[in-house]
């Protein structure tokens, strides 16, 4: 898959000389306070790159002063970039003529910001339409659009609203809805949802979420707050004094820091609300419903089990089967028994273990590891098995010890 956001050793520093001064500094390796104190330049982004795949919420997170608010302006050439190359859909921005600028940002690019931005004498609706007319198209198709974003975002009702009168969250969404307007394939987010209150901030991500699953847009998320980064992000990128320092999934985040940087961020984060299923999960010997019951005790016996998992030929989960129900088939088929199904599994097959997919979180399994002794069985969205989570395994992996690939 080819990415649609492509930003290449992209450096950004700011003050008179940038270029011809700083620039040979940073990349001789010298520190951003030595930079700043020897040429008055303050560097916000130290040769940052990495690529962004579509459909792909990617989270810039790092503290005030990281650089995170300056490469997603970088992105859209809101700030000129002083070096490096930024590529959207394969073609490079930072060479794009001032009237291609204006055209990919009405067409290609939305971007929700930290204040809203919201027109103060305008309605909800024409603010939601204010992109669209802007790019000269007609009232009744404009507001057409922006009605069908405002009801996306759940503010159906206050499409005559003044802005004003509504709530810090409700601005929001009117900025979230002028945004998704104009129907644009990227949205850039710079620090959304920071100035909200906790509880609105956790129901806004939620709708966006749900608006990411009904979409399918590439989002760029800025956010200087860790949970938020990894509730929302597919893959982070963690920056600190311009650098990227660690790019990954959550879960590499939380189980395999880069540094001690990453370290301090991620100690105090629940990992059982992160880590899922299929990070802890351990690949199963398995029994196939065709085994008969001779054969089913064998393999039991080799492996060391007494509880073996039973899948189909196309490898589909279908239940389990215990060593003392095997002992008695072996011992006592009824000669009425079908011929067929007596020399399988069918007639001890369990099917009462819980099934999860590989994305549960841990935290959503610990109340089924509490009550049953059987490990949980992971499977695909063809019921396939992927493998199995223990107790032993779930409670490591809660303790954040996360197992490598089997």
């Amino acid at each position: 898959m080819d990415p649609v956001i492509q930003v290449q050793n992209l450096y950004k520093i700011f003050g008179r000389g940038a270029r011809s001064r700083a620039l040979p500094m940073v990349r001789n390796g010298e520190s951003k306070e030595e930079i700043l104190r020897k040429t008055g330049c303050t560097v916000g982004i130290n040769n940052a790159s990495f690529e962004i795949f579509p459909e792909e919420i990617f989270v810039i997170m790092g503290l005030s002063g990281s650089g995170k608010s300056t490469v997603v302006r970088c992105i859209n050439r809101l700030i000129e970039p002083t070096a490096g190359g930024v590529k959207i859909d394969g073609e490079e921005i930072t060479s794009a003529s001032p009237e291609r600028l204006r055209e990919i940002r009405r067409k290609k690019v939305g971007m929700v910001f930290q204040k809203f931005g919201l027109l103060p004498h305008r309605t909800v609706l024409d603010n939601v339409a204010f992109g669209l007319e802007i790019q000269g198209v007609a009232q009744q198709e404009r507001y057409l659009r922006a009605r069908e974003a405002i009801e996306g975002v759940g503010l159906s009702g206050y499409e005559e609203a003044m802005t004003q009168a509504l709530s810090g969250g409700m601005q929001q969404r009117v900025g979230l809805a002028r945004a998704l307007a104009s129907d644009p394939e990227i949205l850039l987010m710079d620090e959304a949802f920071s100035a909200l209150d906790p509880l609105i901030r956790v129901g806004l991500q939620d709708e966006l979420l749900e608006l990411q699953a009904r979409h399918h847009r590439t989002i760029v998320f800025i956010t200087h707050d860790l949970d938020e980064a990894l509730k929302l992000g597919d893959r982070i990128a963690i920056m600190k004094a311009g650098e990227i320092v660690q790019i990954g999934t959550p879960e590499e985040i939380l189980t395999k820091p880069a540094n001690d940087y990453v370290k301090s961020f991620v100690e105090n984060v629940d990992r059982s609300r992160v880590i899922t299923a299929g990070a802890i999960m351990q690949k199963a010997d398995v029994l196939y419903l065709k085994n008969g019951p001779h054969f089913a005790l064998r393999r039991l016996r080799q492996m060391g089990l007494s509880t073996g998992i039973v899948v189909d030929p196309q490898r589909r989960f279908c239940g389990y089967v215990q060593v003392d129900d095997l002992v008695a088939q072996a011992r006592n088929v009824p000669v009425e028994q079908d011929s067929t199904d007596r020399h399988t599994l069918n007639p001890v097959l369990r099917t009462d273990m819980t099934q999860v997919s590989g994305d549960t979180a841990i935290s959503d399994l610990v109340g089924c590891a509490a009550e049953r002794v059987l490990p949980i069985a992971v499977v695909n969205e063809e019921g396939r098995l992927e493998g199995i989570v223990t107790r032993s395994a779930l409670l490591a992996g809660i303790a954040g010890e996360v197992r490598e690939d089997f």
